[in-house]
């Protein structure tokens, strides 16, 4: 059951006479990988078998299914693990089937032989006797010698759904005349994870517990689960941010006793369940392994979230988890996480955050004053007459705020980036000049030692002059421009390309701090417990 792959391989491999005479069955426990051997076996030797479809009604079916068929020998590789044995199958393999055409070995926990039992049985699997198939089943394979391996051809059975899983119980439930809940029977098969063998033994555990019909709370109740109401409660508070539900979810916890870190396990999956409707609604029953109806109800739940909300929850309850594995005090450390959960921002919310730059205290929804309204009056100079040295270009210092940049550096720094926007050349000249003496007759500008190669080039009457116009054009003033050299260390002023450096860097940082304390960060920060970073830093 659920294993098609390898049946139809199997089937089509006897109708072709294709089929090795060395066969490795390996895979999860309980996925039917003894009971397909005998199944072959089968096929191999059924009497009346059609198109290889053995009967099962037949002694050598029925012989074979309760094991004491006389050609089909199985060998428990954990208790027969010796050389010894071994060596006995290796003499017994020469002898022909006493009746039909194969004698077939089923060696079950292969991986259990020991190195000297390999040994013995690669000589045979090297020449096998024409009338011998060996199949071999094991979980784990990886310990299995190589020169085994390569002597057989490999199968690999998958876990099996648990909707196949949970559709097998219930034909057993008809067959036996047990009334059972498909609630029940989908908790039963969930917990047998993928194994039809433990999905059996639960349900036989749960009707010996029950002494009669199967119900959603008797399973829970006998399995010792979370029950799956609670867990969907839990998904729908979160969602909804409702902390008053989640208080009385931890108290229905807690006062049905169970486990945590399971609730905790029961919950994740709920929550990937969620994230996969979300993302793939139309691949639905073949990524979710729940009924029908669950899954309807589910689709509602992740239509209210956004795909990051879920990852943001579904992040939270991981790492809660892992907490929860490693503490004291388990109850109470859920109850920190579920809690922390409910009060979670929205992904939205934070992604719609408008930061005020600038101000004291930002607010949502602010707008922060734009440069070029700062700038307006030393953009727009007078048309005529002679402006107050006090007035020109005051734009500077509102918008670095930062009070180590005097108000002469703050309007030379404004002055360099307007003739930047006309002249590039003039510009790459003086941007590293530092003001000296700005006055109402003279802008002295100061070379530092590393440029005093520019001296000449800017003394020159020509440049002189040109940088007169621009001071007129950009101030509406007239000033008369000098140039002196300077000992760069000495210099108690910043050049435009320094204040430039300077006002970035405070600009950043006034960011950063803005950032930092917005109501919906500081929140965002104490539920994770980090600190925030700029996507440059965070990409380094």
């Amino acid at each position: 059951m659920g294993q098609s792959h390898v049946s139809e391989t199997l089937l089509n491999a006897l109708k072709n006479d294709r089929l090795p005479h060395a066969l490795l069955f390996t895979g999860p426990r309980g996925t039917g990988k003894t009971s397909s051997a005998r199944i072959l076996a089968k096929s191999l030797r059924c009497p009346n078998a059609k198109d290889f479809i053995p009967c099962g009604k037949c002694s050598e079916c029925e012989d074979i299914a309760s094991g004491r068929a006389v050609n089909v020998i199985e060998i428990d590789g954990a208790s027969n693990n010796g050389v010894d044995a071994i060596r006995e199958l290796r003499d017994s393999v020469g002898y022909m089937p006493s009746t039909g055409k194969y004698k077939v070995y089923i060696i079950d926990e292969v991986h259990m032989l020991s190195g000297s039992a390999f040994n013995a049985l690669l000589k045979t699997l090297e020449e096998p006797p024409p009338h011998v198939i060996f199949i071999m089943a094991t979980t784990e394979v990886q310990k299995i010698p190589n020169t085994i391996l390569s002597r057989c051809q490999r199968y690999d059975f998958r876990r099996i759904a648990t909707r196949l899983i949970a559709d097998h119980l219930k034909t057993i439930c008809a067959q036996e005349g047990i009334k059972a809940d498909n609630e029940a029977i989908w908790i039963i098969a969930r917990q047998g994870d993928g194994s039809m063998r433990d999905s059996q033994s639960l349900l036989d555990q749960a009707i010996s517990f029950s002494n009669g019909a199967l119900t959603q709370k008797k399973v829970t109740e006998v399995l010792g689960l979370t029950d799956r109401g609670l867990i969907v409660d839990s998904v729908i508070a979160l969602v909804n941010r409702d902390q008053k539900l989640i208080t009385d979810i931890i108290e229905r916890l807690f006062n049905s006793g169970y486990d945590p870190i399971i609730y905790m396990r029961d919950l994740l999956e709920e929550l990937r369940h969620v994230m996969v409707l979300k993302v793939a609604p139309d691949k639905s029953e073949g990524l979710v392994d729940l009924a029908a109806e669950e899954i309807e109800h589910l689709k509602k739940i992740s239509t209210d979230l956004s795909a990051e909300d879920i990852h943001l929850l579904f992040d939270m309850a991981l790492k809660g988890s892992a907490d929860l594995h490693k503490a004291q005090e388990p109850r109470v450390v859920l109850e920190m996480v579920l809690l922390r959960m409910s009060v979670a921002p929205r992904i939205q919310s934070l992604m719609n955050m408008q930061f005020t730059v600038g101000a004291s205290a930002p607010t949502a929804g602010s707008q922060a004053p734009t440069r070029a309204q700062i700038n307006s009056a030393s953009t727009h100079p007078q048309s005529s007459g002679r402006t107050s040295l006090q007035n020109m270009a005051p734009s500077a210092p509102a918008s670095t705020g930062s009070p180590a940049i005097s108000s002469d550096e703050a309007k030379w720094l404004d002055l360099v980036d307007k003739i930047k926007k006309v002249n590039g050349v003039v510009a790459a000249k003086v941007e590293h000049m530092h003001v000296l003496k700005l006055t109402t007759d003279t802008l002295e500008l100061g070379i530092p030692e590393q440029y005093k190669f520019l001296t000449a080039q800017v003394n020159d009457a020509a440049f002189k002059k040109k940088m007169a116009n621009y001071v007129t054009t950009f101030w509406g003033v007239n000033l008369a421009v000098t140039f002196k050299e300077i000992a760069a260390q000495k210099s108690d002023t910043k050049s435009a390309n320094q204040l430039t450096q300077k006002k970035t860097a405070d600009d950043k940082q006034k960011l950063q701090d803005e950032v930092e304390n917005h109501p919906l960060v500081k929140s965002a920060k104490n539920i994770f417990s980090t600190q925030i970073t700029s996507i440059k830093e965070s990409q380094k």
